[in-house]
């Protein structure tokens, strides 16, 4: 783990633009290995990781580190399928985290800021892959997520974190279910605000005292999610932006009732 001058310095990339989602570029794949390379794992280890996540047989003839297996390791990532690469970058930091944490989190920070410089929407939160989006959708669910456990309101809190593990799912994310996850969370927090915990969000919206057309705005967000996440039909599929766009006013509308709430 060498002191580089941009660690020392704290200068960091530019983030850029997220312009892959569903894909593993190819700088990816090369990069993966470096990184565990870089924080300290072998190419036997690397091996031993990657072969156990696309359950292949390493290459008997291969016995050196270098530049045998570590060929071995770079050809394994290149072939596989792309969320596959995903999966081994999961497992590296699973085998970090086996001897060594503080490698396991300097692994996890280096992926994380390759993919933040690189337009790769997924980010590495606690040894996992999950999805990353953009810095108000990112923004939104973690204060929702904190404000709502500060506040005793688990339930809706869990709603939060199963709508981001929805959006996460590979190799493709499940925008439904994240959509009518947060609203439930939206619902949850609104059930408790109220004290009315068997109204749907609907008829809860009147009971909000939202200043118009607020109101108005949140009743369409309800309508939105029931037709076209509760109620799918053919030809009206939802792409993860729309998913995104919901999910980061549920939130954020979540965040408002448990602060007006306290306040």
């Amino acid at each position: 783990m060498p002191d580089r001058f941009s660690n020392r310095h704290g200068y960091r990339g530019i983030e850029q633009d997220i312009t892959v989602r569903q894909e593993a570029p190819e700088g990816l794949r090369f990069a993966i290995p470096l990184i565990a390379q870089d924080a300290g794992m072998s190419p036997s280890t690397m091996r031993r990781a990657i072969c156990a996540v696309l359950l292949v047989r390493p290459d008997p003839s291969n016995w050196s580190d270098y530049p045998n297996i570590w060929e071995e390791v770079n050809g394994l990532i290149a072939d596989c399928p792309w969320f596959n690469v995903y999966d081994i970058a999961e497992a590296l930091y699973a085998a970090f985290a086996q001897y060594d944490p503080h490698r396991a989190s300097v692994f996890q920070d280096r992926l994380s800021e390759f993919f933040r410089e690189n337009g790769i929407g997924w980010q590495m939160t606690d040894g996992r892959i999950v999805y990353r989006g953009s810095e108000i959708f990112m923004e939104a669910t973690r204060q929702a997520a904190a404000s709502l456990v500060q506040t005793g309101r688990n339930a809706a809190a869990n709603e939060v974190h199963e709508a981001l593990a929805d959006i996460s799912r590979r190799p493709m994310p499940d925008v439904t279910g994240a959509i009518q996850h947060s609203i439930a969370a939206l619902e949850c927090t609104a059930r408790d605000v109220t004290g009315e915990p068997n109204l749907t969000l609907g008829r809860l919206v009147p009971r909000l005292a939202l200043t118009p057309p607020l109101d108005t705005a949140l009743e369409k967000l309800w309508g939105y999610a029931s037709e076209r996440a509760r109620h799918v039909r053919e030809g009206q599929a939802v792409s993860s932006e729309e998913a995104e766009l919901v999910v980061s006013v549920a939130c954020a509308v979540c965040t408002f009732l448990t602060k007006r709430g306290q306040s």
